[in-house]
């Protein structure tokens, strides 16, 4: 019988997630995936859950890009001191959650040009669905070979094509 308790064993393991974000046509139908993995301290697989959904409206690969590390993080249920890795390959995700939010919040959610933030909404998910989580934001180049990237890229072009064959349009926008 393990009597650990569930903070010694989150101190044990960690959650590493890659995300990706897809869209047929930018702006088209669109999908995004997310690969929770848990790993043991010698960085060993414990377990594996594949995510994704389609778009619910015409998107674009930025948006879908976005969506994916919410809703990966959503998935986990409440926030724990177990610390997680989100790899993106869109560079934009891990500057913008280590270097830009701070300063557009402080700005009143304006760029350094003074512009309102493009997909505000969307970084706004995301730092809601991170809070109270111990989270370090990385880029992986795409395309690169790397396994759960790649499968997660697979993942979300199969979610853009469920959403393009559920008809999703320019006036479900």
């Amino acid at each position: 019988m393990n009597t650990e308790t569930p903070a010694a064993q989150a101190a044990r393991t960690r959650i590493v997630i890659y995300t990706d974000g897809s869209a047929s046509g930018n702006p088209g139908p669109g999908g995004w995936a997310a690969i929770l993995l848990r790993l043991d301290a010698e960085n060993n697989v414990i377990k594996k859950v594949p995510l994704s959904g389609p778009g619910k409206s015409i998107t674009t690969n930025i948006k879908m890009e976005m969506t994916a590390p919410a809703e990966a993080l959503k998935a986990l249920g409440s926030p724990t001191d177990e610390h997680i890795t989100i790899y993106s390959d869109l560079q934009m995700i891990s500057k913008g959650m280590n270097e830009w939010l701070l300063r557009w919040k402080a700005r009143g959610w304006l760029n350094a040009s003074k512009k309102p933030v493009e997909n505000a909404d969307l970084w706004q998910n995301i730092e809601a669905a991170a809070a109270g989580r111990n989270i370090s934001w990385e880029w992986v180049r795409a395309h690169a070979g790397h396994e759960f990237n790649e499968e997660a890229d697979t993942l979300a072009k199969e979610a853009a094509q469920l959403a393009a064959r559920r008809g999703v349009t320019f006036a479900d926008t």
